[in-house]
This record gives C-alpha cells, sequence and structure tokens, in this order.
C-alpha cells in the first residue's frame, strides 16, 4: 500500500479499532497468478490477536486456502470526497478515507465444536450491545450447515494503516476535512437502498 509518511498510521490499536467497527472484509489471496477475492466479515480475536473467519465451502477462494498460506485481508472505514469549498486555505480536491491492510499466516480451523464456536463468537460481536438475537450451540440449523463452512483463522505478520485525512492541511484545514467525513458518513442513504432493491 502506498504510504506518505503522513497518511501512514503504525498505531495497532488504532487499525484495530477500524476491524471492529467495519468488519466487512476484503480477503485476497493468490493462486498461479489469479486472484481471489471475497467479502466477509471478520473479528479481531483479543486473546488470541488473531482474525477470525469463516466462508461458503462451495467458494472457489477455498482451493487457496492452505495452512500456512500467506494472505491479505483489507479493512475499508469511511470515506468522502473532500471540496475545496471546506478549506480556509486554497486547495485542490480530494479524497480522504481510513483503509486497514492486515497480511498473515492462515491456519484452517476443522474441528466441528471450534467451527461452531466461530460462528457463536462472530454472532454474538455483530449483535453487539442489544444482542438481539443469541445463536445458540445447539441449534440444530447450525449443525446442518457445518459441513458447508469452512473456518480460519489468520495470525497477523504486518499491519498496514492508511488514514489520509488532510494531516498535511493547517489545524482548521484539518478539523474542517474531519468534520466533512463525519457529515458525510452519516448522510441518509435510504434512497440509493431503495434503488438498489428495484
Amino acid at each position: 500500500m502506498y504510504p506518505p509518511p503522513h497518511h501512514q498510521s503504525n498505531e495497532i490499536e488504532k487499525m484495530i479499532s477500524v476491524i471492529k467497527h467495519f468488519p466487512l472484509g476484503i480477503l485476497v489471496t493468490a493462486k498461479d497468478g489469479k486472484p481471489f477475492v471475497t467479502h466477509i466479515p471478520f473479528i479481531y480475536n483479543e486473546t488470541s490477536k488473531k482474525l477470525v473467519a469463516h466462508l461458503d465451502r462451495n467458494n472457489p477462494q477455498l482451493e487457496t486456502l492452505k495452512d500456512e498460506a500467506e494472505v491479505t485481508v483489507v479493512f475499508k472505514g469511511p470515506d468522502t470526497y473532500i471540496s475545496p469549498s471546506i478549506y480556509t486555505t486554497p486547495q485542490l480536491p480530494t479524497w480522504n478515507y481510513i483503509i486497514v491492510h492486515v497480511t498473515g499466516k492462515l491456519q484452517l480451523i476443522n474441528e466441528p465444536e471450534a467451527i461452531k464456536q466461530t460462528m457463536l463468537d462472530m454472532t454474538e460481536f455483530l449483535e453487539g450491545k442489544e444482542q438481539n438475537f443469541i445463536l445458540k450451540n445447539d441449534d440444530p440449523r447450525m449443525e446442518r450447515l457445518i459441513n458447508y463452512i469452512q473456518a480460519f483463522e489468520i495470525e497477523i505478520t504486518n499491519w498496514e494503516g492508511k488514514f489520509k485525512l488532510s494531516q498535511d492541511k493547517n489545524a482548521q484545514d484539518f478539523e474542517n476535512a474531519k468534520m466533512e467525513l463525519i457529515k458525510n458518513s452519516g448522510k441518509d442513504i435510504s434512497r440509493f437502498i431503495v434503488g438498489i432493491y428495484e
């Protein structure tokens, strides 16, 4: 990842925060020069310091998932167009964003109870504080799915954080860009979603 020094972050806690708030990662692998990409949620295990996920065994990317295989996962945080109109100084248009790339060694999880535990942990994390749904270990639907799911974990060997947030601008312009990112990240997307579903 291209990392200009003022846009690069080595603060692992900030990158973990991105993963926790934006857990839909992009799993990137390759075989014989052919790239494979799948969008799946990941959880960061605080105890093991590993990423944990699972995918459908019918996914063709599975053929690239071997023990000790090197993989990359990309997490995309908020992003927005930054108009020069928000700055106090003359600037050109730009795009601000937060991206985290994690590279690591993959380990397959094949034991049925361990696979179920990844599903339980994932559901609990994604349900959040409300826990509107609690997946039970003995849920018969999970039993039926267990043979169709490949769980895995990734031992992280490299972190790359790119936090392009107008850090190279003066303090007021930096603050204005931050507020623009916050404002645009929370914008109403209902019209867009309705159009997608039509």
